[in-house]
């Protein structure tokens, strides 16, 4: 199986890259193939709302790295999404590329119904916040960037297997055992 792996944080040694390549490690370890984007090292220019992409079912700018990452969705058997989270809602570049790839995510019946086009593959979703538990739930900081996350996906068709959530990261040194266990069970779920 093949996996694409996003990871919204710029910050490329940070909690929520580190959490992604442990998963990267065990998909790998269990014979499957990963590829590991750093959206932030990405050249691509924001959406510019044309909607050319709905007939075409490409985007109409020039090749460039959004253009790869959609031929990746097409190919892959499931991503795994991390982002930061910022202000209550995903990483701000991770969302662009979002923007960029919908012709390959989904289409839309004549009415302007989404339609799903990745109906059967798996996805996994990773969030980190500096507000501690459980004041990341209550404020809706990490809830609101998993809810962005699970609407692209789900529309797209991709069924969300797993949620990892890593709060009141400010000051933290390590990743806590708990949340590196969790990584390895959402990459095992994936098979």
């Amino acid at each position: 199986m093949k996996f694409l792996i996003l990871n919204g944080s710029p910050r490329k040694n940070g909690k929520v890259s580190h959490i992604l390549h442990q998963i990267e490690e065990t998909v790998i370890a269990a014979g499957n193939e990963a590829c590991f984007y750093d959206v932030s090292a990405l050249a691509f220019k924001p959406c510019a709302g044309c909607m050319a992409c709905r007939s075409s079912g490409t985007c109409v700018f020039p090749q460039d790295d959004a253009h790869r990452i959609a031929r990746m969705i097409q190919e892959c058997d499931g991503i795994i999404v991390g982002s930061p989270v910022y202000w209550g809602n995903v990483n701000g570049q991770l969302k662009c590329l979002f923007d960029r790839v919908v012709a390959v995510m989904m289409g839309e019946s004549p009415r302007g119904i989404p339609i799903p086009l990745h109906k059967g593959k798996k996805a996994v979703i990773v969030t980190s916040c500096t507000t501690p538990f459980p004041f990341n739930i209550l404020a809706g900081q990490t809830t609101k960037a998993e809810h962005a996350l699970k609407e692209i996906l789900s529309y797209s068709g991709f069924k969300v297997r797993a949620k990892i959530r890593l709060a009141g990261t400010k000051g933290m040194k390590e990743i806590p055992e708990r949340i590196c266990n969790a990584a390895k069970k959402a990459a095992a779920g994936l098979r």
